[in-house]
């Protein structure tokens, strides 16, 4: 991969010391190239809330080795300063919910995390309506969130999770909510993004809808992860 996209080497997470030790993470192994988009399957206790935790820089993990774009980001302990900056400019999220701000309408929603990275306003705003135009959501550039339907406001979602242009995603069952139809629609997108944008997209679901869509799934059990190859099924 040349440095690109992520990758994650021999990560460890342990919660606690001595007896009560919990070993949440014990061996996790995963590449991810710019331009893919990979599933992350495993039952509940599994460890995905973890490792999503751990490579969305929001809890350290215990050991291990994260390269994220053409940096080390973590070996052992965080290479980087500032985990803020880390996380508003170089990985994006996409969640089971928009969370979008209701009282900003989509083209605020979307230009703020660029505004607040330091990009000017002007900018800012021409990402998003670039991104809106990709993502067929142009016509709604000045509206609510309210206004807008669950699979538009999620494209929306999709916007702001590649805004800052990261090189890799992070996606928490952004397809739960919806009907298959609209589900495998928010999955194409994501590998249309990925491809334009050279992204790697991880995502993390339970939902049958869409594993046969991915061309690799990472499954981990007991706090390891193991590779597959997927279906890589076209979508219907």
């Amino acid at each position: 991969m040349s440095g690109k996209g992520i990758q994650i080497m021999g990560l460890r997470k342990r919660y606690g010391s001595g007896d009560t030790a919990v070993d949440a993470l014990k061996k996790v192994d995963m590449r991810v190239a710019p331009g893919e988009v990979v599933g992350l399957i495993g039952p509940s206790g599994s460890g995905k809330t973890t490792l999503l935790k751990c490579l969305g820089a929001v809890i350290e993990p215990t050991a291990g080795k994260m390269i994220l774009g053409d940096d080390v980001i973590y070996d052992d302990g965080w290479k980087v300063k500032d985990l803020r900056a880390l996380r508003r400019d170089r990985i994006g999220f996409v969640f089971q919910a928009p969370y979008l701000i209701p009282f900003l309408d989509i083209t605020d929603n979307v230009a703020l995390l660029p505004m607040l990275a330091g990009i000017p306003n002007a900018e800012a705003r021409n990402r998003a309506r670039e991104l809106f135009k990709a993502l067929d959501v142009e016509h709604r550039a000045k509206a609510m969130p309210s206004q807008l339907s669950g699979g538009e406001q999620q494209r929306v979602a999709i916007a702001r999770g590649l805004v800052n242009r990261p090189p890799v995603i992070l996606a928490d069952e952004p397809t739960a909510p919806l009907d298959s139809e609209r589900a495998l629609a928010v999955i194409r997108i994501l590998n249309d993004m990925a491809k334009k944008f050279e992204t790697a997209i991880i995502v993390v679901t339970h939902d049958e809808k869409i594993i046969p869509t991915f061309r690799r799934i990472y499954h981990i059990r007991d706090g390891v992860t193991y590779e597959e190859a997927g279906e890589g099924r076209d979508f219907e």
